[in-house]
């Protein structure tokens, strides 16, 4: 029968390989500014479709003209405010992942901020194309419960723009859900096993 104790010979296993180091930190760099570049792209594609959105039209109904413009309502001015913040965010961390790349010193906790700041602002652009959704589909369905109008078929280029606008803020979204992914798994595989 064979013994399972360890011989005491000191020349025991002397010839073997050492052990093999600790996994490779996950550095996911590269993509994080991919990503970032287009937050910043959505963003500011975004704000502009929105804020170029004005239309002018003469309604029979009333009898005169009526100009409809992102500033006659608040969640629309909340739905620029937000975007233009990711803008300016993506901006900021963009030259910071950059920065990363050239001295990976602090890379641990640049994630972790990354991290935090990507789910705010995460949950701000969200918010924000949810309130602007909800406007959007009031000006193309209306209210008949509360007498509110619909006004898409009066203003066509006006909700077209609208709607393209809360589609590329949607894309920012699942951008910004991708990021945080991206900064938890670096995150993770930075933690020793």
């Amino acid at each position: 029968m064979a013994s399972t104790d360890k011989p005491t010979d000191p020349e025991y296993n002397k010839g073997a390989p050492p052990p093999p180091p600790p996994s490779a930190t996950v550095n996911c760099f590269v993509l994080d500014v991919t990503l970032r570049v287009l937050l910043f792209a959505a963003a500011l594609t975004a704000v502009v479709v929105v804020v170029t959105s004005n239309q002018t039209k003469f309604i029979p109904q009333l009898g005169f003209i009526r100009e409809a413009k992102f500033k006659h309502s608040p969640a629309l001015v909340y739905f620029v405010v937000a975007l233009s913040v990711a803008g300016l965010y993506s901006i900021i961390t963009t030259l910071a992942s950059l920065s990363i790349i050239w001295k990976p010193n602090l890379s641990t906790k640049f994630l972790l901020h990354f991290a935090f700041w990507d789910v705010l602002i995460l949950g701000l652009v969200a918010s924000a194309t949810g309130t602007a959704g909800g406007v959007a589909y009031l000006g193309l369905k209306g209210n008949s419960h509360v007498g509110w109008v619909k006004i898409c078929n009066n203003y066509d280029k006006f909700c077209q723009h609208l709607a393209g606008s809360l589609a590329v803020s949607l894309f920012a979204s699942v951008v910004l859900v991708l990021l945080v992914w991206l900064s938890v798994y670096s995150l993770h595989g930075r933690i020793p096993k």
